[in-house]
Protein backbone atom coordinates (compact mmCIF):
# COMPACT_ATOMS: atom_id res chain seq x y z
CA UNK A 1 0.00 0.00 0.00
CA UNK A 2 1.48 3.59 -0.77
CA UNK A 3 2.00 6.12 1.93
CA UNK A 4 2.02 9.67 2.58
CA UNK A 5 5.19 10.96 1.80
CA UNK A 6 5.35 13.63 4.54
CA UNK A 7 3.98 13.93 8.30
CA UNK A 8 2.27 17.05 7.83
CA UNK A 9 -0.94 16.13 6.64
CA UNK A 10 -4.01 18.72 6.56
CA UNK A 11 -1.46 21.86 7.07
CA UNK A 12 -3.02 23.12 3.61
CA UNK A 13 -6.82 23.43 5.60
CA UNK A 14 -5.30 25.15 8.08
CA UNK A 15 -2.85 27.35 6.10
CA UNK A 16 -0.59 27.04 8.75
CA UNK A 17 2.00 25.67 6.35
CA UNK A 18 5.38 23.99 7.95
CA UNK A 19 8.95 25.26 8.19
CA UNK A 20 10.90 23.29 5.98
CA UNK A 21 9.20 23.32 2.95
CA UNK A 22 8.65 25.83 -0.09
CA UNK A 23 5.46 27.43 0.20
CA UNK A 24 3.08 28.52 -2.59
CA UNK A 25 0.12 30.87 -2.18
CA UNK A 26 -2.13 31.56 -5.19
CA UNK A 27 -5.12 33.73 -5.52
CA UNK A 28 -7.25 35.01 -8.30
CA UNK A 29 -10.91 36.45 -8.65
CA UNK A 30 -12.62 33.89 -10.68
CA UNK A 31 -16.53 35.49 -11.39
CA UNK A 32 -18.98 36.36 -9.08
CA UNK A 33 -22.69 34.88 -7.93
CA UNK A 34 -23.44 31.77 -5.93
CA UNK A 35 -23.83 29.94 -9.19
CA UNK A 36 -20.12 30.28 -10.27
CA UNK A 37 -19.13 29.14 -6.66
CA UNK A 38 -21.06 25.95 -7.13
CA UNK A 39 -19.65 25.64 -10.97
CA UNK A 40 -16.43 26.03 -9.93
CA UNK A 41 -16.72 23.73 -6.46
CA UNK A 42 -18.16 21.08 -8.65
CA UNK A 43 -15.43 21.72 -11.14
CA UNK A 44 -13.18 21.32 -8.43
CA UNK A 45 -14.76 18.13 -6.65
CA UNK A 46 -14.92 16.15 -9.54
CA UNK A 47 -11.34 16.62 -10.87
CA UNK A 48 -12.97 18.47 -13.83
CA UNK A 49 -11.00 21.87 -13.32
CA UNK A 50 -7.71 19.76 -13.58
CA UNK A 51 -8.84 18.06 -16.52
CA UNK A 52 -9.83 21.29 -17.82
CA UNK A 53 -5.99 22.26 -17.59
CA UNK A 54 -4.87 19.66 -19.83
CA UNK A 55 -3.79 17.00 -17.17
CA UNK A 56 -4.78 13.52 -16.97
CA UNK A 57 -6.52 12.42 -13.78
CA UNK A 58 -6.65 8.59 -12.80
CA UNK A 59 -8.66 8.51 -9.81
CA UNK A 60 -10.45 5.34 -7.49
CA UNK A 61 -13.46 7.73 -7.36
CA UNK A 62 -15.85 10.19 -9.50
CA UNK A 63 -15.82 12.80 -6.85
CA UNK A 64 -12.85 14.04 -3.84
CA UNK A 65 -13.70 12.46 -0.62
CA UNK A 66 -10.85 12.01 2.44
CA UNK A 67 -8.62 8.85 1.47
CA UNK A 68 -9.08 8.79 -2.88
CA UNK A 69 -6.11 8.64 -4.52
CA UNK A 70 -5.43 9.83 -7.76
CA UNK A 71 -2.43 10.41 -10.22
CA UNK A 72 -1.81 13.70 -12.10
CA UNK A 73 -0.03 13.80 -15.23
CA UNK A 74 1.20 16.67 -17.40
CA UNK A 75 3.16 15.35 -20.20
CA UNK A 76 5.46 12.35 -19.00
CA UNK A 77 5.11 13.72 -15.53
CA UNK A 78 3.13 11.20 -12.98
CA UNK A 79 2.12 12.38 -9.49
CA UNK A 80 0.38 10.15 -7.17
CA UNK A 81 -1.65 12.02 -4.82
CA UNK A 82 -4.11 11.12 -1.84
CA UNK A 83 -7.52 13.63 -1.21
CA UNK A 84 -6.40 14.30 2.97
CA UNK A 85 -9.16 16.82 3.04
CA UNK A 86 -12.38 18.10 1.89
CA UNK A 87 -15.00 21.29 2.36
CA UNK A 88 -18.41 21.73 1.46
CA UNK A 89 -19.67 25.02 2.98
CA UNK A 90 -21.98 27.24 1.82
CA UNK A 91 -19.28 29.62 1.18
CA UNK A 92 -15.90 27.30 0.62
CA UNK A 93 -15.93 24.59 -1.11
CA UNK A 94 -12.49 22.71 -2.47
CA UNK A 95 -10.29 19.91 -1.03
CA UNK A 96 -6.25 19.46 -0.29
CA UNK A 97 -4.30 16.05 -1.65
CA UNK A 98 -1.23 15.10 -0.56
CA UNK A 99 1.75 13.48 -2.17
CA UNK A 100 2.28 10.04 -2.35
CA UNK A 101 5.21 7.83 -3.09
CA UNK A 102 6.62 7.99 -6.67
CA UNK A 103 5.68 12.24 -6.87
CA UNK A 104 8.68 13.67 -7.86
CA UNK A 105 7.72 16.30 -4.54
CA UNK A 106 7.06 15.79 -1.04
CA UNK A 107 4.23 17.60 0.78
CA UNK A 108 0.55 19.18 0.02
CA UNK A 109 -1.36 21.08 -1.99
CA UNK A 110 -5.11 22.55 -1.65
CA UNK A 111 -7.68 24.02 -4.47
CA UNK A 112 -10.23 25.90 -2.45
CA UNK A 113 -13.09 28.20 -3.96
CA UNK A 114 -14.58 30.97 -1.66
CA UNK A 115 -17.47 33.25 -1.89
CA UNK A 116 -16.54 37.12 0.11
CA UNK A 117 -19.06 39.01 1.78
CA UNK A 118 -19.07 41.11 -1.69
CA UNK A 119 -20.12 38.19 -3.84
CA UNK A 120 -17.09 37.89 -5.35
CA UNK A 121 -15.51 34.65 -6.21
CA UNK A 122 -12.25 33.64 -5.19
CA UNK A 123 -10.50 31.04 -6.26
CA UNK A 124 -6.80 29.87 -3.87
CA UNK A 125 -3.99 27.43 -4.48
CA UNK A 126 -1.79 26.80 -1.28
CA UNK A 127 0.56 24.61 -1.32
CA UNK A 128 4.19 23.05 0.57
CA UNK A 129 6.77 21.02 -1.12
CA UNK A 130 10.24 20.22 -1.75
CA UNK A 131 11.79 17.90 -3.76
CA UNK A 132 11.21 14.08 -2.96
CA UNK A 133 13.92 12.72 -5.82
CA UNK A 134 16.84 13.90 -7.85
CA UNK A 135 14.64 15.48 -10.83
CA UNK A 136 12.98 18.30 -8.40
CA UNK A 137 16.24 19.10 -7.01
CA UNK A 138 18.26 19.62 -10.10
CA UNK A 139 15.26 20.76 -11.63
CA UNK A 140 15.38 23.43 -8.55
CA UNK A 141 13.78 27.29 -10.19
CA UNK A 142 12.29 25.59 -12.84
CA UNK A 143 10.43 23.03 -10.52
CA UNK A 144 9.37 26.23 -8.77
CA UNK A 145 8.24 27.90 -11.44
CA UNK A 146 5.87 24.86 -13.11
CA UNK A 147 4.44 25.09 -9.74
CA UNK A 148 3.41 28.57 -10.15
CA UNK A 149 2.11 28.21 -13.74
CA UNK A 150 -0.16 25.40 -12.92
CA UNK A 151 -1.89 27.25 -10.38
CA UNK A 152 -2.47 30.05 -13.00
CA UNK A 153 -3.17 27.06 -15.16
CA UNK A 154 -5.99 25.99 -13.14
CA UNK A 155 -7.91 29.39 -12.07
CA UNK A 156 -7.74 30.15 -15.87
CA UNK A 157 -9.40 26.85 -16.47
CA UNK A 158 -11.72 26.94 -13.31
CA UNK A 159 -12.74 30.67 -14.47
CA UNK A 160 -13.64 28.90 -17.81
CA UNK A 161 -16.12 26.00 -16.42
CA UNK A 162 -17.26 27.92 -14.00
CA UNK A 163 -18.79 31.10 -15.63
CA UNK A 164 -20.25 29.60 -18.50
CA UNK A 165 -23.83 29.93 -18.06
Amino acid sequence: MTELTYPEVGSTRTRQLPAGYRHLRYRTRIGAGEAVLRRAGAAILTFGMHRATGARIRTDAARAEPGVRLTVRLGPLDAPCQVVWVVEETDRIGFGYGTRTGHPATGEEAFVVERDDRDQVWFTVTAFSRPAGTLMRLGGPVAVLFQHLYARLCGRALRRVSTVA
